[in-house]
């Protein structure tokens, strides 16, 4: 994706006619955004990856860690630099997958679908977030439905970045209704703990994240939403 496809791609119709932006374009070059310059083929990843971790063994010269003489450590920077481009922030430099999706004729029930795990990072800190997202569409008939493996590959996608759980969470759910546009309302909720509470500060473990993020029938009907919250309490 270059520039001119960036600009291209900045809007869509939301499910009630309003026009939004894509969730796969918002805030280019942050950490929870895609690159600023889109995604990287892998040429340019290793060059990435080179520049990084020139950089990293900087910042640990600037620790006053002897890395480059220390045999557990020497190759740290182009490690750390590999697993910040290909595994934690690889959503920002790959493109989105292709979201495959089928014909609805028949079902207007709801398509949940739990525990998928999350990988993330919190962006303040650069430390783990780990958990659990739970996701739910309402279809209409003789309109789409999104194959399951790529809920999942959605929240992948969006989770490897460097995240604010509030942010993936709207972003998760925004991803799912720009693909399915017509449709009667879209619940996430997304529970995770963060390494950034128990490793550092008030070094509190066993503390849980949860939240939430309901549209149409999931917010007018609390049969609806009840509903939702029990298949994830069944879930577990």
């Amino acid at each position: 994706m270059d520039n001119k496809n960036i600009k291209n791609m900045d809007l869509y119709s939301g499910s009630a006619g309003i026009i939004e932006i894509n969730p796969e374009l918002r805030n280019i070059g942050f950490a929870d955004g895609i690159n600023i310059s889109g995604p990287l083929s892998e040429k340019k990843k290793t060059q990435m990856i080179d520049k990084a971790a020139q950089k990293f063994g900087e910042f640990l010269d600037a620790l006053g860690c002897d890395w480059k003489n220390d045999p557990n450590s020497k190759e740290t920077p182009k490690r750390v630099a590999k697993a910040y481009v290909n595994d934690l922030w690889a959503g920002r430099y790959n493109e989105l997958p292709k979201i495959t999706t089928f014909p609805n004729l028949e079902y207007d029930g709801m398509i949940f679908q739990g525990n998928i795990p999350l990988v993330s990072m919190c962006s303040h800190h650069h430390q783990t977030i780990m958990g659990r997202v739970h996701v739910a569409y309402i279809p209409k008939i003789n309109q789409e439905i999104i194959g399951l493996s790529k809920i999942n590959r959605i929240v992948e996608h969006y989770g490897r970045r460097g995240a604010i759980q509030e942010n993936l969470t709207v972003r998760i759910h925004d991803s799912i209704n720009s693909i399915i546009k017509s449709n009667k309302g879209v619940a996430v909720m997304i529970e995770a703990t963060h390494n950034c509470v128990q490793c550092r500060g008030v070094g509190h473990s066993g503390t849980k994240m949860k939240t939430s993020k309901l549209t149409g029938d999931f917010i007018d009907s609390a049969k609806t939403r009840n509903e939702f919250y029990e298949f994830i309490k069944d879930s577990k």
